[in-house]
């Protein structure tokens, strides 16, 4: 198997592998090109996500700082906002639902590494994907872990570290990530 068959497979692969990094640098230049446009122009911004991401719903929008590592594996719903400096580091799937917001400075990553020394000085990584469902509200700089998924109406406290799934109407804080407390979902009304 190539380097980027053992990624997509969720099983170890080198991430300094020639063919893996092509991904990343696809993912800088069309990064480098949104942040290129007005933080105003809400069509060409869209336009230029369009471009980046595998698939969008209506009314995408990122905020400037915005950085990823492929793009193609980010798939987001209906009104999707990233603010300032959020970072998706997608080498593997990412899939996020309609009407999500996520403030300044968090972290979605699928890219985890080996506990074992010479694994990392192999340069392994490992792929898992993460997928945030509907009208979820991620905190300030926080952190969402490889292999997590987050139910829907969710909202995440800042600085929280999700490491395990997120079940439907709650709110998760702390370090890791606990449920603190439930909350309705009045949006069937």
């Amino acid at each position: 198997m190539t380097e980027c068959e053992k990624l997509d497979a969720g099983l170890p692969y080198s991430f300094w592998d020639e063919e893996v990094n092509l991904r990343k640098e696809n993912a800088m230049k069309k990064t480098q090109e949104l942040h290129a446009i007005d933080p105003q122009d809400s069509p060409a911004i869209e336009n230029c996500l369009r471009a980046l991401f595998g698939s969008c719903g209506d009314a995408p929008y990122t905020c400037p700082g915005f950085q990823c590592d492929n793009g193609k594996n980010i798939k987001v719903g209906h009104n999707f906002l990233a603010n300032y400096n959020v970072t998706i580091l997608d080498i593997g799937p990412v899939q996020i639902g309609n009407d999500v917001m996520i403030d300044p400075g968090t972290l979605i990553t699928t890219v985890n590494h080996p506990l074992s020394p010479k694994g990392r000085r192999n340069h392994l990584g490992i792929m898992k994907p993460v997928i945030i469902g509907n009208d979820v509200w991620i905190g300030g700089n926080a952190t969402i872990l490889p292999g997590v998924t987050i139910g829907n109406n969710v909202v995440v406290a800042a600085g929280a570290v999700v490491t395990k799934d997120v079940p439907d109407n709650c709110v998760v804080g702390g370090v890791p990530a606990r449920i603190i407390k439930e909350i309705e979902d009045d949006t069937e009304d």
